[in-house]
């Protein structure tokens, strides 16, 4: 992670002007988390900024609140907790999926277990059994950050997102960095950030946008057919069992959408 002296400082240095925002602290009032600004996010200025994070450390987010929540839950109410969260560098992402995928098997999600061949059946063509890690994308230089500016354009233009900016070497340390819990009715944050990073590494997929217990990553590379995309629905599977569970009835089905899709999106109940 790139360091700076503090929050305040960093945001001083920027070599672009914000918008009006603030700095958004934890419940007990500590050091400040992350900057977030007061409206929604000028277009154009996440491009700037995901283009300056190598020489301020500080990572853009698109900030997004809890469905109908006038409070800007959780970014203006101060449930960030960033002492909760682990840190990613202790996971096998690997270790995280597979256990992931076995406790599918072992507890469902929609109460799909209660029949072992309705589960056989969700999760074909691998049935219980871990097929493993998806093989890593070929990713050209410089895909990665010019496909996560687009998609930040996109979402802004379509979203009542606010702008944030976090100290972080990426957008999956951002996570840990500020706090954000959303998916901890599943797993801890940190084994969250671990597997994104792995994505980021083999995938060139980066965070763009957060909400309440929602993501959004861009993907400058995508499967091109069904079959490559079969083990990485796996993966996102594991992730985030509601994708299939509460969402395609079939991983198959949840593979399908993953063909030429340069976003993914997450969410946890």
């Amino acid at each position: 992670m790139i360091e700076h002296p503090d929050l305040a400082t960093a945001l001083a240095a920027l070599p672009v002007d914000l918008p009006p925002g603030r700095l958004v602290t934890e419940e007990d009032g500590r050091e400040p988390l992350l900057w977030i600004s007061d409206d929604p996010a000028p277009a154009g200025l996440w491009r700037q900024l995901h283009r300056a994070h190598p020489q301020t450390g500080l990572w853009p987010l698109l900030l997004s609140p809890l469905d109908r929540d006038d409070d800007y839950r959780p970014w203006l109410s101060g449930e960030l907790y960033p002492a909760e969260a682990s840190e990613p560098s202790r996971y096998d992402p690997q270790a995280l999926l597979r256990g992931w995928w076995r406790q599918v098997d072992e507890d469902g999600d929609g109460d799909v277990s209660e029949d072992a061949g309705i589960l056989d059946e969700a999760l074909a063509p691998y049935g219980r059994t871990w097929p493993g890690l998806a093989p890593a994308a070929t990713v050209p230089d410089g895909a990665a950050g010019t496909e996560a500016r687009e998609l930040a354009e996109v979402l802004g233009s379509v979203k009542d997102v606010r702008l944030g900016l976090v100290r972080a070497g990426s957008g999956a340390e951002a996570l840990t960095a500020c706090g954000w819990g959303g998916p901890a009715n599943h797993a801890g944050t940190g084994r969250i950030a671990a597997v994104l990073a792995d994505w980021e590494r083999r995938f060139g997929a980066q965070v763009v946008e957060v909400g309440f217990a929602t993501l959004e990553l861009s993907v400058p590379v995508p499967p091109a057919t069904l079959a490559e995309a079969l083990p990485l629905a796996a993966e996102h599977t594991a992730f985030c069992p509601d994708l299939v569970f509460q969402g395609t009835g079939t991983l198959t089905a949840y593979a399908e959408q993953l063909v030429g899709a340069h976003q993914w999106s997450f969410w946890w109940d």
